[in-house]
């Protein structure tokens, strides 16, 4: 058996979506007819990385075994190198992976956690991501998203203040002001965390992480400028709140300073950093620096179960899974998505990922990309 044609294309959710909004998958094709499904990361709609696939990848790829996956990626990695090595070059071969594991786990008549060494659990809670709440959205509008969001009975919530991360510290007092806000709505107990998308400076981050450690927050996602490390390292030593970091980071190397500036939760991304193959790699690097592994994922559905199975395998899963704001994405052009039920993502035990497209439902949204 050797892969014969690798499949690329866009996924555009609504006719009024833009380009840079689409999502972007693969699917690898064996000789035999058989097939895995991959999602690629989506920034800009994921044509960067999908041109990588088309034009660099793709041809690399025909008559390999399909079962060499991690020898596949490594390859491809330092062939590649410079085109990257960040950004859409670990998110093509994020894709790309993603859909060997889902194809091996077909070969194997067994669901990916399975091939993992087993899941030491099936049901998996998860935490509401919430985006959208800088400047443009209320008070009140803020607390009717949580409401929302709160029917689905997730474990934790995360309000996120995205930004375009050219002006710092301006909006403040209206975080604060939200963050407070949405501590008096679900009580004291609740769990909460703040992603501020690297929206302050050293300065303003540490005066916004006092008031998280006063509201009992879990954690505080991205604080500084992803770049400055060193920056992110000093606000998470000096604050007692977990300061979190990772969702932009693509290579081991870049976690490795994470965590050696302080930084004690990182948190990567499956469709970022090497797919499944990739996501494993950073478990083991956080295990043997006893830092939290709570891995960023914002792109149902593929991505989102690839997440799932490689969370359900991790013994210190300290945090639940993510779940963005639900959209079509979450079940649209997938035959039977899983959605949580009383809380619960649960893992059936269908080969591979358990998920396939529904290839009817996309032909409207589709848009191929060969070129």
């Amino acid at each position: 058996m050797k892969i014969e044609r690798i499949e690329t294309f866009q996924v555009q959710w609504s006719p009024d979506e833009p380009p840079a909004k689409r999502s972007a998958f693969v699917r690898v094709w064996t000789d035999d007819g058989r097939h895995g499904v991959g999602e690629v990361s989506p920034m800009m709609g994921g044509l960067a990385s999908l041109g990588m696939i088309v034009h660099n990848i793709a041809p690399a790829l025909i008559g390999a075994d399909p079962l060499d996956h991690a020898v596949i990626q490594d390859r491809l990695f330092h062939s590649l190198v410079k085109l990257g090595p960040e950004g859409a070059l670990t998110g093509a071969l994020a894709g790309i992976d993603i859909a060997l594991w889902d194809l091996k786990g077909k070969l194997f008549n067994q669901p990916i956690y399975k091939l993992l060494g087993g899941a030491w659990k099936t049901e998996l809670p998860f935490y509401a991501s919430i985006g959208g709440n800088g400047r443009g959205r209320s008070i009140d509008e803020v607390l009717r998203a949580v409401e929302a969001r709160m029917a689905d009975k997730p474990a934790a919530i995360k309000i996120r203040f995205d930004n375009k991360r050219v002006t710092l510290d301006e909006e403040i007092p209206d975080h604060i002001e939200k963050a407070r806000a949405v501590r008096t709505m679900v009580g004291k107990d609740f769990p909460l965390a703040f992603d501020a998308n690297n929206g302050y400076s050293t300065s303003g981050a540490i005066r916004v992480g006092r008031v998280l450690e006063e509201l009992d927050y879990w954690w505080f996602e991205e604080p500084v400028q992803h770049y400055h490390t060193k920056a992110m390292g000093e606000v998470a030593q000096k604050l007692s709140i977990t300061v979190s970091a990772g969702e932009q980071t693509y290579t081991m190397g870049g976690l490795v300073e994470l965590i050696e500036a302080g930084v004690r939760m990182i948190q990567p991304d499956i469709i970022k950093m090497g797919g499944i193959t990739g996501l494993l790699r950073c478990a083991a690097l956080a295990q043997a620096h006893g830092v939290e592994l709570v891995s960023h994922q914002t792109q149902p559905m593929i991505g989102h179960l690839a997440n799932l199975h490689v969370c359900a395998a991790q013994m210190h899963a300290t945090k639940p899974c993510e779940w963005n704001d639900p959209t079509a994405r979450t079940h649209e052009g997938f035959a039977d998505p899983p959605m949580p039920v009383d809380g619960l993502f649960h893992l059936s035990d269908r080969p591979g990922l358990g998920i396939e497209f529904d290839d009817t439902a996309l032909s409207k949204q589709r848009i191929d990309v060969t070129g």
